[in-house]
């Protein structure tokens, strides 16, 4: 006779459970989106937390990592929302359209809400409780049956509620900061729609603390959309984030993953060209150190023919911190004439540094043009002798070097000030480094 096993629930499982049943009532939203609330945490209840035997988590166990679950966030008090004040500096000098969240909740006297044509801004809560018809397409940028996100959509509470019209050019970059001042959960989403023909720029800027924060992001981009998107990540705490686009047809989508100063981080993408001729260019930089250990996973799905997509993404790995690139391209049946090409590269600065690289292509077309490398190495000895020949001192060697290694990818970045302020963070980060 065959029993059933079952593994126990943990402290952190439990807890879950426990806040779940709390705040069910009080949570923003009812009917459809209370049923899709039920519907996500029974998937998590079924499945618990990603654990090293469920593929996508092999690198990136969160039963194990995640001890315990701090207690949900309050609504923030005048003293948190001082604190959170000078929360986002690393764009400080980048004219940007500030839309600040404290521990979780919109704040709107910290943000900037002045009106401009085609640009709605807004609170996600404050929607998902009037019952606004945009908030339909909550969980519909992307099907996935990953529990982080079924969790993110059980207990979701407040964040960004953004739509640009159709034809609309926005402006300025939405900075969207989201701040934390306590050892607390926040459960934050954020619903983007773009319309045909719209350009925006978004970034996405955690600055969580100590708290334990675990993010959406969907993005639904129309025929013809232009879209910039940027995620930051400044955190003490653990970091679960996750993006999920659909893009229309005959569309320019940019990322860009910069993520340092972080305990433990993991940074999921879940995109899907949903329409034909689509251009998108997915990058990202990680600077490491300590103990430091972030998590990349990407799944691009191209469901049309004839687009393009590059991935590219660099880690600086130092002391005995862990950089983890999972990249998986998927081409469906009739995708005909796709171009893809997906490479990680990960420059080692310790013999006790990690770096584990998984690029995957899943190809269902047959006139299709895809590839995918993979590189993990320490600085080039010779490089470095050569330079240190010319006067330059041996740490300042080093630096230029890897300012090198990851200026080849932040160079891809189309906005002249988020460049600039990307570069300068990451050459402060190797100042830092220096002995």
């Amino acid at each position: 006779m065959n029993a059933e096993v079952r593994n126990m629930k943990t402290p952190a499982e439990l807890a879950l459970s426990a806040a779940f049943s709390t705040a069910r009532d009080t949570l923003p939203g009812k009917g459809a989106v209370a049923s899709l609330r039920e519907d996500a945490f029974k998937r998590f209840e079924d499945r618990g937390l990603p654990h090293r035997r469920v593929e996508e988590w092999k690198y990136t166990d969160l039963r194990a990592l995640m001890r315990e679950m701090a207690p949900l966030a309050s609504p923030p008090d005048a003293a948190a929302k001082a604190r959170a004040k000078d929360a986002g500096r690393l764009l400080a000098g980048v004219d940007c359209r500030r839309v600040v969240f404290v521990d979780g909740a919109f704040a709107p006297e910290l943000s900037d809400l002045t009106p401009e044509a085609g640009l709605t801004v807004g609170s996600l809560a404050a929607a998902l409780t009037k019952g606004d018809a945009d908030v339909q397409n909550i969980g519909t940028a992307f099907a996935t049956d990953d529990v982080a996100v079924a969790l993110n959509t059980a207990l979701m509470g407040d964040g960004a509620m953004i739509a640009v019209a159709a034809g609309a050019r926005i402006k300025r970059p939405i900075h969207l900061v989201f701040a934390g001042t306590g050892k607390s959960s926040a459960f934050v989403r954020s619903l983007v729609t773009v319309g045909e023909g719209a350009e925006v720029t978004l970034i996405e800027d955690h600055n969580s603390g100590e708290a334990q924060v675990n993010a959406a992001f969907e993005l639904i981009a129309a025929d013809h959309a232009h879209i910039d998107y940027f995620k930051l990540t400044q955190a003490q705490g653990l970091h679960v984030a996750s993006l999920l686009a659909r893009i229309g047809a005959d569309a320019q989508f940019n990322t860009f993953a910069y993520t340092t100063g972080s305990p433990l981080v993991r940074n999921q993408s879940f995109i899907r060209f949903n329409g034909e001729r689509t251009h998108a260019g997915i990058c990202g930089v990680s600077l490491l150190r300590g103990k430091e250990h972030v998590d990349t996973t990407l799944l691009i799905t191209h469901a049309k023919g004839h687009c393009v997509s590059r991935e590219q993404f660099k880690t600086v790995l130092d002391d005995e911190s862990h950089g983890v690139f999972q990249g998986k391209i998927v081409v469906a049946q009739h995708a005909q004439k796709t171009d893809a090409k997906m490479l990680t590269r990960a420059l080692l600065l310790s013999e006790q540094a990690e770096a584990d690289n998984k690029p995957e292509l899943e190809i269902f077309a047959d006139d299709v043009v895809c590839g995918h490398g993979a590189t993990a190495g320490a600085l080039d000895p010779t490089l470095k002798f050569y330079l240190m020949s010319r006067g330059i001192s041996d740490a300042e060697a080093e630096a230029l070097l890897i300012q090198a290694f990851i200026g080849e990818t932040v160079e891809e970045i189309a906005h002249e000030g988020i460049r600039e302020a990307l570069m300068n963070a990451a050459v402060h980060w190797l100042r830092a480094r220096a002995p």
